[in-house]
Order: structure tokens, then sequence, then C-alpha cells
């Protein structure tokens, strides 16, 4: 599980590891461990020339130690100061004791021009807003050398807590970032300035339960769905999808296809597309007399391509097993029916769905997502999986959101979404939680994305076709 904790928690941890080091030992960690992935990057660092953006906080202390570490190996090493009054003065003097030279913020933008490597330490975790305007101009520059650009501990512009980006930012190559990853670093739009992330371990105790987090291939294995010699078709779990209409029945067969390949041991579907459902998918469970007299189910899915089919929502949402309601169906679903349930919901909107949900602009919605997350699931007593660049999972209850790190570009096609909603109430339906359901279908579908991609434009069939190999990949790691 890669975890994520918020600038408060960090900062609290920091504290109390420094109270039982020598002063300065934490950041001389955090340097060693930045100038290696600084070396790392540029492969030789003899007579590289390396610019420093300092600012006045601990982040500038950190680049400038770890600029002395460059020099000290033979790099050309400029640090430009946009605070000189406040810049962290052992940095300083360790950075000119090895060699290093340090001009002001006027003289900086040719020297970016002609950088090999730029060490951006504008800003900490603390920040919030954008760059100011000086600053904002050397971030443009930046952007436009030919430099490799790393990020100290988070690039700076963006928010650490919530990955919001409210102005000018630095867009980095790589983020080194210390002791343990912040939000912003896994969430958009934040994540899209952090580049590839390194993390340097220096030594933090941190709480068992973090502000978000991420999924790996061992969490999603312990999460997937086994039969045993014992089972059998209902055993596994029997999925419902009510969905469909005369105008959209491919939405029906994308999500009977994503529940086929869910793990669940039976499909039921409920709907108008009984007949294009059985041509693809004749193992598939019809019926036609709504979902109240369908039959058992462990689970339903309902909401893809329902048009303005109010009344199945409604049924589904007044039954007493786990509901995934996406598409439609969040439109139709009435807030108080879904608050009133006693069994789990699992809400899955992009974020034109949830910005109509919260009243506000989808744009809100994509530039705050952790938020918009959190506030739609306490809004509605669900579990949400927000879709997107960042597909973000939060419970009802509260606690860590889940970040899905799988995914590619090419997944924003149509019907890819219907498929993430079987697949997710398929794994529902045989026993998981909202929260884990959400998740490990989320993980599943954007590895299928990313396998059936394979860098060239993708199908929704094809994504529900490559949920195997996804399921095959996790489970043989």
């Amino acid at each position: 599980m890669r975890t994520a904790y918020n600038v408060e928690t960090v900062r609290a941890a920091e504290r109390e590891l420094m109270a039982r080091l020598p002063e300065g030992a934490l950041m001389q960690r955090a340097a060693a461990g930045l100038a290696a992935a600084c070396a790392d990057l540029l492969g030789r660092v003899y007579g590289r020339r390396v610019v420093l953006l300092v600012g006045s906080g601990d982040n500038g202390g950190d680049a400038l130690y770890a600029g002395a570490r460059l020099a000290r190996r033979g790099a050309g090493v400029a640090a430009v100061l946009l605070a000189p009054e406040r810049a962290h003065g052992g940095g300083l003097a360790a950075l000119r004791r090895a060699g290093g030279r340090t001009v002001g913020s006027g003289g900086a933008e040719e020297l970016i021009e002609r950088a090999d490597l730029l060490l951006d330490g504008i800003v900490g975790i603390g920040g919030k807003g954008g760059l100011r305007p000086d600053a904002a101009r050397l971030a443009e520059v930046a952007e436009r050398s030919r430099a490799a650009v790393v990020a100290v501990d988070l690039p700076s512009g963006v928010d650490a807590d919530t990955g919001e980006v409210r102005g000018a930012a630095v867009r980095a190559d790589l983020t080194v970032t210390f002791g343990t990853h912040k939000p912003g670093l896994l969430i958009d739009p934040a994540r899209e300035y952090a580049g590839s992330v390194r993390l340097v371990d220096i030594g933090l105790a941190l709480p068992e339960e973090a502000g978000v987090e991420a999924l790996q291939h061992a969490d999603v294995r312990r999460l997937l769905p086994v039969p045993t010699g014992e089972s059998d078709k209902y055993r596994r779990g029997v999925v419902g999808i009510a969905a469909g209409s005369a105008r959209y029945p491919g939405a029906a067969v994308l999500a009977v296809y994503g529940a086929l390949r869910g793990g669940a041991g039976a499909v039921r579907y409920v709907g108008p597309a009984g007949d294009a459902v059985l041509a693809r998918f004749p193992e598939t469970l019809v019926s036609d007399r709504g979902p109240k007299q369908a039959g058992r189910v462990q689970a339903w899915v309902v909401g893809p391509g329902a048009g303005d089919d109010a009344s199945a929502v409604a049924e589904v949402l007044a039954s007493d097993v786990p509901v995934l309601v996406d598409a439609d169906g969040l439109r139709l679903a009435d807030r108080d029916a879904v608050r009133a349930r006693t069994a789990p919901t699992l809400m899955t909107p992009h974020a034109g769905e949830a910005a109509a949900l919260l009243g506000v602009a989808r744009e809100e919605v994509e530039g705050a997502r952790l938020a918009s997350a959190r506030e739609l699931a306490g809004r509605y007593g669900a579990t949400v999986l927000l879709k997107g660049s960042t597909t973000l999972v939060a419970d009802a209850g509260g606690g860590a959101v889940r970040v899905n790190p799988t995914g590619t570009a090419w997944l924003a096609t149509a019907g890819s979404g219907d498929v993430l909603s079987g697949l997710a109430g398929s794994l529902l339906a045989s026993g998981l939680s909202a929260l884990d359901a959400g998740s490990v279908g989320a993980y599943l579908h954007g590895l299928a994305g990313r396998f059936a991609a394979d860098g060239a434009p993708v199908g929704a069939h094809d994504v529900a076709e490559a949920v195997p190999a996804a399921w095959r990949d996790v489970t043989d790691a």
C-alpha cells in the first residue's frame, strides 16, 4: 500500500524525530537523498550545470545542501535566491564552501536556459496558492528550458494536502519527496506537475491510518475473490444489472460484459435490452419483470444507459443488498432514499455528474477532486468512486481516500464507465465492501485499459476483454 499524509501529520512526525537527532541531521538526510536522485538523473555529475531555485523555507535549505554535495562532485552549481535575506544560512555556507555561487532572481533567466538540471526549492509543503510573480516568472522560464526539473518534496505552487493548483506552479520531471508521499503527489491536477516521484526514507514515524492511500498489486491480490472446491455459481455471488434502454442498449451489453469478468458466479439482467444482451452473452439470466421480480441477487448495478426510467432505480435502492449507482441512475436517484439505505451504496460519477449532484461547476470538481469526493460521500451517506484522470474512492464513514494508480488516457472512451460499473458490481456481489469493490474494480479496469490500448486507441469492449489478463497479472505477481 502506498500511503500519503497531510502536512500537519508530516510536520508533527518531523518535530518528534528532530527532538531525538542532532541539530540539522534530518535536513542532511533529506539533502543526501535529494543529491543522489539528482546524480542518478544526470548520469554524470562532473562538469554539469546545476541551478538551484531557492526560497526562504526548509525546502530551500534542502536544495542548498544538495547543491553543495553536487558541487563537491564537480558540478557547476549556482543558487538563485528569491529571498536572499531569508535563505537558509547553513545551506548557503555549505554551498559556498563547496565552490557554488549565489545570484539574485534578476540575473537568473540566462542561467536557467543554460542549465542541465534545475532544483526547485522555492516553496515547501506548507505553501498555499500559486507562486508569487518573481517565482512564477522563473517557473515559466524553467518550463521552456531544456533542463531536467527536480522538485524538492513537492512542486512549488501546488497544494500538498489537496492536489489543487490555484495559480502558477513549477512543472517537474522528477519530485523527490521525503518521509512519505503527500496527497498532492497522487491526485490531479497537482500529480501532473510532479512528474515521476521518488520517495526518500528519512525515518519518520507516521500513524497507521493515512489520509490517502493507493492499492498495489499485493493489496489487490489479497482482496480478489477466489472460488473454492465447494463453490457454485450462487455461492460465488449473483449480480443484477438494471441498465440500458431502447436508445442505449449498448450500455447494458457493456455493463454485463464487465460483470461477467468480475468474479461473480452469475449475472441477472433486467431491462429493455435483453435481446441484445442474450445475443452477445447467452449465459446471462434475463428477466423483463423488473428488479423486484428478477430473482435473488447479492448486489445490483443500476443506471448505465437507463434514460429516464426512474422506477428501476427506485426499486433497486429499496432492496436490502449492496447497490452500485452509475450514469443516469445518479440523476434519477433520490438522495433521501440513498441516505436511508442500510446496505452499502457505491456511486460512480464522473466529474460532470458529480458537479451536477453537488450543484457546482465541473471545473470546480476537476480542480478539487479530493474535497469533491469527500463532500459527495458525506451528502449521500454513500461510498463515492469519482472517475477521471485521478480516480478516487471515498468512503461514507470517512477514513483514508483511495487513489487509483492504474489507467491510461485511452480509457476516456464511450462505454468504458459501463464496463467499470459491471466489474465493480460483480465484486460487490462476491462479498467485497463498497470501498474495496470500487478500489479493486478501478484498479483492474485501469490495468485492463493499459493492456488493451498498448499505446493506441481502444474501445470499451476491448477493455472488458482485457480484464482477465489484468486479473492474472495481479495474481501472478
